[in-house]
């Protein structure tokens, strides 16, 4: 096995869903500039914007995605290349 190949700074550190504020403690040799106080004691800060308490497949509570509004985009986008083509198609 190979020598000195794990990192010298692992340690503590707090990690925070933004979403929904949960914060939680693990180990880890991630750097960042950012520390957050919990129960007293200073931690490293790590921002997530999903995590596990806040994830639909975790939570199972599912949210709707527009995926409506997307599909009306595209069609507007390209009704104007579906027209032509009828166009031409007729004339022909």
């Amino acid at each position: 096995m190979k020598s000195d190949i794990h990192p010298k700074n692992y340690r503590l550190v707090a990690f925070k869903d933004l979403s929904n504020g949960h914060t939680f403690l693990t180990k880890s040799a991630v750097h960042t500039k950012d520390t957050i106080e919990v129960e007293g004691v200073f931690y490293p800060l790590v921002k997530l914007e999903i995590s596990n308490t806040s994830h639909p497949f975790y939570t199972g509570k599912m949210k709707l995605v527009d995926t409506a509004g997307r599909i009306d985009k595209f069609k507007n986008r390209y009704q104007k290349h579906l027209k032509k083509d009828a166009q031409e198609a007729q004339e022909e």
